[in-house]
């Protein structure tokens, strides 16, 4: 049985969900919740992906990697990964191509992960959450990514899927997913063409689109977003403001100090939940610093107050994908309302305000809806779907534009932003300087100013002064958005092909062969570790079990008195054993149960021969 899953994967939080039964199932994780942490903790003994993983958070910052997504597929030097790096309780420095590299101690060894490895982590635990949940392995998914994701970054994104052992049949921008999900769960509501101006705000990235819904199509006009803007800016913007008031109360910094930090950041978080339901809350933490405890109170205005530039910023984007659109905001029919950060008052007073009194959409589950359009979209792709869902289509546009260098270094578009997707272009250039040529992507006209993704290099060409070879140069987009380029060279009749080098954002096969090599040694090692942890449990259980068992007074009477106290001796000897050997091997922990086994055994069969276990 080939099921396919579609996947989340946020910056904060993570959802997996799938096509069964007709209907779409968002999958649990192990503690029962729906959504679960995009973290990755490592300890002296153990790796934790999740909600353990995010209990590490206050108690061991610098080894909980949490917020990859906004590394992934970046380089080192980036101004937005220089700016972010700060911010981080763990330490973030530059590897091999300029990557962001994450350094932790995992069992007292320093090591090194990309943002890329950290990410297959979770989607790791988000393909054995789904294992575990339909009792079936999981090898094919959707997965989402923010609209303003550049090429580099789908790449990455993309790469960490295939070290996590998936198989990607489509990446999806996320408020595309949304779309989809509101559009069959209000099937019923929509009976003419509806404009949805999908508002996704989630924990790490901002992404707005509007999306024209007919007929089971589903048509992308235009995007618009911010692939550094979420609810961890409101977190962060929460902690420089308590940091400078702890300074200004007790005249220490705490900014250097992790652990101080981490605790601080958790209790940021919290408040900012409450906040969105109440209109005050106080942030409360013992022995912050340097024996100093804190306590302040942070009403709803200071929150809106500290964080009004973003929020504006939300605004302005808005604005920027109805005009890409070429729409006025009077022919929206719909506000819907995506990701955990739409909950906060302000934000949804500021829409409504600026669509005239709109009634914002919140029919559909902002934290499921992404991971739920995707499960759609992975139903049509391998045929599992209803006649709905295999009639289905989708029209999506490239969020950034994509040319080369020309004179001056200036970027010539060749694809301009909101052009639907797939699309191929092909346009004839001659080379400004011998025999090369730059591909970017983005916005600005200085090719500085944009995303490099990669190089011309033209073998097998004759060489020849500038603006004598005649470039055909091709530029190719598929259904996830990853651009393709090639050229030949037609002036001397030659056709060969060449392609985009040194591209940062892709990770070498060589490297992904490690990556999957690590990642299964990481499991092997997290599967022993369990497999310690279930003995160990059932061996305490058992002890303390058989503990109460004498206890009872009806057993004790059958029992005789040397029995009786040879097995209050082996069960004491048990439980001082487990309080020293809190890392006993799993075959040692094995024969102890089985030695309490036997002894309790032979005092329900009344035979004389127990012994003490050694």
């Amino acid at each position: 049985m080939t099921v396919t899953v579609g996947i989340d994967l946020g910056t904060t939080y993570s959802c997996v969900a799938v096509w069964r039964h007709n209907r779409v199932e968002i999958i649990p994780n192990e503690q029962g919740n729906r959504t679960t942490p995009s973290c990755v903790a490592f300890t002296d003994s153990e790796r934790f992906i999740g909600d353990a993983a995010k209990n590490q958070i206050a108690m061991n910052p610098v080894n909980t990697i949490f917020d990859a997504k906004r590394f992934i597929g970046r380089r080192f030097s980036d101004d937005m990964v220089q700016a972010d790096k700060s911010l981080y309780p763990f330490k973030i420095t530059g590897g091999l191509n300029d990557k962001p590299v994450i350094l932790v101690t995992y069992k007292g060894e320093e090591k090194k992960f990309s943002a890329e490895e950290i990410s297959s982590m979770v989607l790791s635990k988000m393909k054995e959450t789904s294992e575990a949940y339909l009792g079936v392995t999981v090898k094919n998914a959707v997965i989402t990514v923010p609209a303003y994701f550049n090429d580099c970054q789908r790449q990455a994104t993309k790469d960490a899927g295939t070290v996590a052992g998936l198989k990607i049949l489509r990446m999806i921008n996320e408020p595309t997913a949304a779309a989809i999900a509101y559009g069959l769960e209000n099937k019923a509501g929509i009976t003419d063409e509806t404009n949805a101006l999908i508002f996704d705000l989630g924990g790490g990235t901002f992404d707005v689109a509007l999306v024209n819904i007919g007929e089971g199509i589903f048509e992308v006009k235009a995007t618009a977003g911010d692939s550094r803007l979420g609810g961890e800016d409101f977190d962060n913007a929460m902690v420089t403001h308590f940091v400078g008031e702890f300074k200004r109360k007790h005249k220490k910094d705490i900014s250097q100090n992790p652990r101080a930090l981490g605790r601080l950041r958790v209790a940021c978080e919290r408040a900012k939940r409450i906040l969105s339901s109440a209109t005050q809350t106080s942030v409360d933490i013992d022995c912050l610093y340097e024996g100093e405890d804190f306590s302040s109170l942070i009403t709803r205005a200071k929150f809106e107050e500290i964080n009004m530039d973003f929020f504006k910023k939300c605004m302005t984007t808005v604005e920027a994908c109805l005009s890409d659109a070429n729409m006025d905001k009077n022919s929206v029919n719909e506000v819907v309302l995506v990701g955990g950060s739409t909950r906060i008052p302000k934000i949804q007073e500021m829409l409504q305000e600026f669509f005239n009194g709109i009634e914002l959409c919140k029919s559909i589950n902002a934290d499921e809806a992404i991971a739920y359009g995707a499960a759609i979209l992975g139903a049509k792709l391998s045929g599992d779907g209803d006649e709905m869902v295999r009639d289905l289509q989708l029209v999506d546009v490239t969020s950034l534009s994509l040319g080369i260098q020309t004179v001056g270094e200036i970027v010539t578009v060749l694809i301009p932003r909101n052009t639907p997707m797939p699309t191929k272009v092909e346009k004839t250039f001659s080379t400004t300087s011998d025999n090369q040529t730059c591909v970017y992507q983005g916005e600005r006209a200085k090719s500085k100013d944009n995303c490099l993704l990669g190089e011309f290099e033209l073998s097998g060409i004759p060489m020849a002064p500038r603006c004598v070879p005649r470039i055909n140069v091709c530029f190719d987009i598929d259904d996830n958005g990853i651009l393709s380029v090639s050229a030949e060279e037609t002036a001397s009749g030659q056709s060969n092909k060449i392609a985009i080098i040194n591209d940062d954002g892709k990770l070498s096969k060589e490297e992904i062969e490690k990556m999957v090599k690590d990642a299964e040694r990481f499991r092997a090692e997290d599967q022993e570790h369990r497999k310690k942890v279930d003995a160990y449990n059932a061996l305490e259980r058992y002890a303390y079990c058989m503990k109460n068992k004498i206890r009872d007074s009806s057993v004790v009477s059958r029992m005789r008195r040397e029995d009786l106290k040879k097995m209050e001796a082996a069960i004491e000897q048990a439980i001082l054993w487990l309080d020293a050997n809190e890392d006993g091997e799993v075959a040692v922990l094995m024969e102890k149960k089985k030695a309490l086994e036997r002894m309790d055994s032979c005092s329900i069969t009344g035979d004389a021969s127990l012994g003490v276990i050694s």
